[in-house]
């Protein structure tokens, strides 16, 4: 089969290129069409994350590109409905739509596709209506283990009815996504943890590890006149990246603020809340959403990233690290870059103090920082190659088409 053909199937158009999910699902599309593969990308555009097709780069016109508007928001009396009346999650009953499903139907009779690629596990509730028109190979990427963050953030919650919802929603979340598991012809885990997950759970199941590929030719060139000052950049409706931002600007800011008047924060991101402009000033800068990513980061040396749940793998933390920015993180934050080692590549801290700490002793000693900035450059060259990471996608897949054509 000289030029498969591939259906990848997404619960918003991923662009523009600001945050980890968008960069991860746009790469997996250029790999596919770049290694000879025939693309049509189905996104659902939904009112919170709303793009129009004249913003859209050149790859979107290059493949079979269609966007379905709808409503994903969260609204109050869905989610009391979904509490009291549904088995299944909030998240995979939003990104339902039988408008959808209908139109999935006609793109999958007329493009005929091998290969269907959902990229939100929240998306297999169209796996059966796929399966009763097509013979295809169906596969999941799995950009995180969705039942452990809020399992993490169930277990961080104090006592009282969002605990309890919270804790409500792992379980469904749990459920649902090991049903997933187990109907997919294939699985695409982010990171070799995740993948081991799975098999803790499935022990019968196909999958193959696929990161995030870094296009190193693509980097920017690194700025000589970077400022040692702080940043974090990511999706500010996410709420692990809002819950680190809160802890870090009240746990750690105040004290290293007093210590080190001279270095600035800055942090900005999609769908800022309104509430984190109260923190702007005295060193933080609130910058809201950032068209550019690439100019945002450009003049700032040092990224933190004080995750304490989450999963997968943080795309911003590999792409910072090809452009050799030194890295101060949680060990949570560096989850899924297991050749990264403290001290070497990145500066690990988990408390306010370790932070802290971390922070003034790169300050001090700028040029041994310099040398973990650039050892974690290297790292990301060598072992997160965009080429070699979709070669062993392409070839995997290739295989599997070849297998569920025997067994028809």
């Amino acid at each position: 089969m000289s030029q498969p053909s591939i259906l990848i199937i997404t619960n918003r158009v991923p662009f523009p290129l600001n945050d980890g999910g968008n960069l991860a699902t746009y790469s997996m599309v250029k790999g596919y069409h770049e290694a000879g593969w025939r693309v049509y990308l189905f996104s659902m555009n939904t009112t919170r994350h709303f793009i129009t097709k004249e913003t859209l780069p050149s790859l979107f016109h290059e493949i079979d590109f269609e966007s379905f508007e709808i409503n994903t928001d969260i609204k109050a009396v869905g989610v009391l409905i979904n509490f009291f009346l549904s088995k299944k999650p909030n998240h995979a009953e939003r990104f339902f739509s039988k408008q959808f499903e209908n139109r999935l139907t006609e793109i999958i009779q007329e493009f005929q596709p091998v290969v269907v690629q959902l990229e939100s596990i929240f998306l297999s509730t169209y796996i059966n209506s796929i399966r009763n028109i097509t013979t295809c190979s169906i596969a999941i990427r799995l950009h995180n283990i969705e039942h452990q963050i809020w399992e993490s953030l169930a277990h961080e919650m104090k006592a009282g009815l969002k605990k309890i919802y919270l804790q409500n929603l792992a379980h469904r979340i749990k459920k649902f996504e090991l049903e997933a598991w187990q109907i997919a012809d294939v699985l695409i885990p982010i990171t070799q943890k995740d993948a081991d997950c799975v098999k803790d759970n499935i022990h019968l199941v196909n999958q193959i590890v696929v990161p995030y590929g870094i296009c190193v030719k693509e980097r920017p060139i690194q700025n000589d006149n970077e400022a040692w000052h702080g940043y974090h950049l990511g999706a500010m409706d996410w709420v692990p990246n809002a819950e680190a931002i809160t802890w870090f600007l009240n746990e750690v800011w105040p004290t290293l603020h007093e210590e080190l008047p001279e270095f600035q924060f800055f942090f900005a991101g999609r769908n800022m809340p309104y509430s984190f402009h109260k923190y702007h000033g005295n060193g933080v800068h609130c910058v809201g959403e950032v068209l550019d990513a690439a100019s945002f980061i450009a003049d700032k040396k040092m990224l933190i990233v004080p995750l304490h749940t989450g999963g997968g793998i943080r795309v911003k933390v590999l792409e910072a690290m090809a452009m050799g920015k030194l890295i101060i993180a949680t060990s949570i934050s560096m989850q899924g870059i297991d050749e990264a080692k403290s001290g070497i590549h990145f500066l690990q801290a988990n408390t306010a103090s370790e932070f802290r700490n971390q922070i003034v002793l790169a300050l001090k000693d700028k040029t041994q920082a310099t040398i973990i900035a650039e050892n974690g450059k290297k790292l990301v060259q060598e072992k997160y190659n965009e080429g070699s990471i979709m070669k062993s996608l392409d070839e995997f897949m290739r295989i599997q088409i070849n297998i569920s054509k025997t067994q028809l």
